[in-house]
């Protein structure tokens, strides 16, 4: 007799080619997923044998076998086979293994293929929870940063250049204004993630009498899916999740760039902990910004696996194909790389130290209340195409003076407008220009203060 897969070989008149049977095995990485595989047999046995297919006694075989299974996995004595092609044929070898024909009738009503479907579902929403557990934690650090920081004052940048002075704390909030939409998308993925397409089988249901509701309530799911074809070809669900994570990492490489930029020693607004930093090995006295830059780069990966799992799912027909077999693999890097990076990101902000005398001297270079003088100008009853004109040529004399706005005399400046009085020296502050924008949203401390009472609170909604 040929000796091919027990899995599927009964039809085949020679063994599977070594090389292919290496090149179109799964096993190598699909492994992590067994703590989800076994979960979904268990409650595949469960419900076959409440609906009569299995008896309670072999349901509690294939339980109790499923269980020491998990345990020889997690105490590194089970031995993955590529043979056996994938996680889901090792797990079942192993059971067989152990109480013997009982763990064959295990595979009943379902298919290799609504089983994959369901173990990654149950994956990424493991990694949903987890995932939302760091951005969390990183937005209670920034929250806190910003809360401590609301009365620092720096330049805020538009073009990279000086525009207007800001709260430091108010910029904080705004990275964490990111972080929230983040999170708010997760959740809603996960929505999308939580539907059971178990008892699809491989593409047309099963003739069994089994009861897809039951195994979707098993696992905690919200619903079982509707059509048998979609629910074993569907990867919108990684997309999306994948999509979710480009822009967590799109917005941690915002960030980045700017702690770059911060601690270098041309801006020098902030120190970072040495513990993510790493020096020179020439140059003694370099400090480099690793963990952000890393972060940074690392942000390439996720979006390479978002266009990898688009261009995977663009020409498949229904229903299921073996190129779903490469979905895992952008979804495991994607995983690790957002955990990766929002731990070092929650662990590394709170850290971070300002250098607030540093702040404020480039934020008085650059003539960053412009602005604000030309709101005065317009309070007065200037024209603001008129105001903006005025202070235009305001600070053309302040360049040549050498001198910014604020150290003009008041006789300089009304060469520009009789308008402006003695009241104007209160708006060209710093303090001034920043406590003016008192509103919603705006640069006021005791608006940024605010704002941290609404986003924590908003953190403590989440348990």
């Amino acid at each position: 007799m040929t000796d091919t897969n027990s899995a599927w070989g009964g039809r085949f008149a020679e063994a599977t080619d070594a090389f292919v049977a290496e090149f179109t095995a799964s096993i190598g990485f699909d492994q992590r997923l067994y703590r989800q595989d076994i979960a979904g047999s268990v409650a595949h046995a469960t419900m076959l044998s409440e609906v009569g297919v299995l008896t309670v006694q072999e349901k509690e075989q294939i339980v109790e076998g499923l269980k020491a299974v998990q345990a020889d996995i997690e105490s590194g004595t089970l031995q993955w086979s590529v043979a056996l092609e994938d996680i889901h044929m090792n797990v079942e070898k192993a059971l067989t293994d152990k109480i013997g024909t009982v763990g064959k009738k295990l595979h009943t009503g379902r298919s290799r293929n609504d089983q994959i479907a369901t173990d990654i579902r149950l994956y990424i929403r493991d990694e949903i929870d987890f995932l939302s557990t760091e951005l969390t934690r990183l937005q209670q650090g920034l929250i806190a940063l910003a809360s401590t920081e609301a009365n620092t004052i720096m330049p805020g940048f538009t073009h990279l250049q000086t525009a207007q002075p800001v709260s430091f704390g108010h910029h904080l909030l705004a990275w964490n204004e990111m972080l929230q939409r983040d999170f708010e998308r997760l959740q809603d993925c996960r929505k999308r993630v939580n539907v059971s397409p178990l008892g699809a089988a491989a593409l047309a249901g099963t003739t069994y009498p089994i009861n897809r509701e039951r195994t979707a309530e098993l696992l905690g799911f919200d619903r079982a899916s509707e059509n048998s074809l979609d629910s074993v070809s569907d990867r919108d669900f990684g997309i999306e999740f994948t999509h979710a994570g480009a822009l967590i990492m799109m917005h941690l490489s915002r960030m980045s760039e700017e702690l770059v930029l911060w601690a270098s020693a041309q801006f020098n607004f902030i120190e970072l902990p040495d513990r993510f930093c790493t020096g020179s090995s020439i140059m003694p006295q370099k400090k480099n910004p690793d963990v952000p830059e890393l972060v940074r780069g690392k942000s390439g990966r996720v979006f390479g696996h978002l266009m990898s799992l688009l261009t995977l799912m663009k020409s498949q027909p229904l229903a299921y194909n073996k190129d779903n077999q490469e979905d895992k693999e952008p979804l495991f890097d994607t995983v690790d790389t957002l955990a990766g990076s929002l731990r070092a990101f929650a662990d590394m902000i709170p850290n971070i130290k300002a250098k607030r005398e540093v702040m404020y001297e480039a934020a008085a270079r650059g003539y960053s209340t412009a602005t604000d003088l030309a709101d005065y100008l317009v309070k007065k009853g200037l024209p603001f195409r008129d105001a903006h004109e005025v202070v235009g040529q305001s600070v053309a004399y302040g360049i040549e003076q050498g001198k910014d706005l604020a150290q003009l005399s008041l006789e300089q400046l009304q060469t520009f407008s009789t308008d402006i009085g003695e009241d104007v020296f209160d708006v060209l502050t710093l303090e001034g220009s920043v406590a003016a924008r008192d509103h919603l949203g705006g640069t006021a401390p005791a608006q940024v203060l605010k704002a941290a009472q609404r986003a924590t609170q908003k953190l403590a909604e989440r348990s």
